[in-house]
């Protein structure tokens, strides 16, 4: 991937790598990723976690960092976990949301 590809897009898609543990299932998917930003190779991820007690949130947080500074022209990542709007089931993608039967 050339900096030319760095986008949104191929952030997000990298982003589907990255799994919650206690819900087997991606933080796209799963509605966490709220925003994401890309300027000259700085990547802003505003994002949240399924409760704020979540276990899960420095693994979460940190495979994010891992699958977003591994792709090419990334120069620096900011994460920042916020808790508005509250993350709720609806959030989840509505083809995934259906086959979990919600």
């Amino acid at each position: 991937m050339t900096t030319a590809t760095l986008n949104e897009e191929a952030v997000r898609r990298a982003l589907r790598q990255v799994k919650d543990p206690e819900l087997d299932m991606n933080i796209v998917d799963l509605g966490l990723v709220y925003d994401v930003e890309v300027a000259d190779g700085d990547v802003r991820i505003a994002m949240t976690l399924t409760s704020p007690g979540c276990p899960a949130g420095p693994m979460i947080t940190n495979d994010v960092y891992k699958v977003v500074r591994a792709l090419e022209g990334v120069q620096d990542v900011d994460v920042a976990i916020v808790w508005e709007p509250y993350w709720t089931p609806e959030r989840i993608d509505p083809k995934v949301r259906a086959l979990m039967g919600f």
